[in-house]
């Protein structure tokens, strides 16, 4: 749900909050500049915002992290960011810990995005601005939420992995942490994508929550219950990892695994021809566009409801395009 819509897809902060951040600001001391240093300047200069992640062993959120510290930086914003380490209760609790802590706004990427809808309350009824960042944040209002296109992303890798295999085949698929937007929306469109494949069968599906060792585990078991499958989507590029991993020699030559994030380990992975493609997300752009929507807020300006960043199926045809 999103906060302050109007029917142009737009909202705006209240006149309220930016008269309260203004006096706390003033009352700090803190110095908003005029707009000519410290990025924007205006209200958003100074100003003290948490930035909590679902987990931090993840390279995909630490560039999320990189990105925001690059852009509040820029801006004049103190950046607080949080590890919640895949733990929802452990989110809750950082969040109301950064309000008391006198945090004035939230960016917020959700280790679960339908328990993330309590667990963002004391922000809400702090009547402080959040922006969701990756995955959506379900049951509770934000201010905007900034995200890849995970359905067509889901699509882009069915049409990749129908591809390497020849447009038949049994397939498996790793999905990532249930409740999470993300794990949704590319579980859903990667269903869409391969039922324009009439000759290829989904044979199992099973959760490895977005984790590299887990999914070794998965993967080896369903690869054994399922010998003759030649291919394996990942909602991500640890869970890809982990099945190539179980796959050995196999990788890339009898089984095709198709990744999601483009982070450095997957497109090194399809440099070396074990994985033939992952959906490269821009997580260093997700997060330095989660923290310019959040000054924009703080500084009263109206802002998107839903930000969209591009994908892009990356494969041994482009890969050397994407490589820092």
């Amino acid at each position: 749900m999103l906060r302050n819509v109007s029917r142009t897809g737009r909202l705006t902060a209240t006149v309220a909050l930016g008269t309260t951040l203004a006096l706390t600001l003033a009352a700090c001391n803190r110095d908003t500049g005029t707009g000519g240093e410290g990025g924007d300047g205006g209200a958003a200069d100074g100003a003290s915002v948490t930035l909590s992640l679902s987990t931090l062993n993840n390279p995909f959120f630490v560039d999320v992290r990189d990105g925001a510290q690059s852009a509040a930086d820029e801006l004049g914003i103190e950046l607080e960011v949080v590890d919640a380490q895949n733990d929802s209760t452990a989110e809750a609790n950082q969040v109301a810990n950064s309000v008391t802590g006198g945090a004035e706004g939230l960016i917020i990427n959700p280790v679960d995005s339908d328990a993330a809808g309590a667990g963002i309350g004391p922000a809400v009824q702090a009547d402080l601005p959040v922006v969701a960042v990756d995955r959506a944040v379900n049951g509770a209002e934000v201010d905007s939420l900034v995200s890849s296109d995970n359905v067509a992303g889901g699509k882009q890798a069915a049409d990749a992995l129908a591809a390497a295999i020849g447009e038949k085949g049994e397939v498996i698929v790793l999905q990532g942490v249930a409740g999470t937007s993300a794990s949704r929306d590319r579980g859903e469109g990667f269903a869409e994508g391969i039922a324009a494949y009439p000759d290829i069968e989904v044979v199992a599906t099973q959760t490895a929550n977005f984790d590299r060792a887990e999914a070794l585990d998965v993967a080896t078991n369903l690869l054994q219950s399922h010998p003759d499958a030649v291919g394996v989507f990942a909602e991500n590029d640890e869970m890809a990892l982990g099945a190539v991993q179980a796959l050995g020699d196999r990788a890339g030559d009898d089984v095709s695994v198709v990744g999601f994030d483009g982070t450095d380990d997957a497109l090194a992975a399809v440099q070396e021809g074990t994985m033939v493609a992952t959906i490269a997300q821009q997580p260093v752009e997700l997060g330095k566009q989660a923290v310019e929507v959040m000054s924009q807020v703080l500084a009263g300006e109206s802002v998107d409801a839903e930000i969209p960043v591009p994908v892009e199926t990356v494969t041994s045809d482009n890969v050397a395009d994407f490589v820092k």
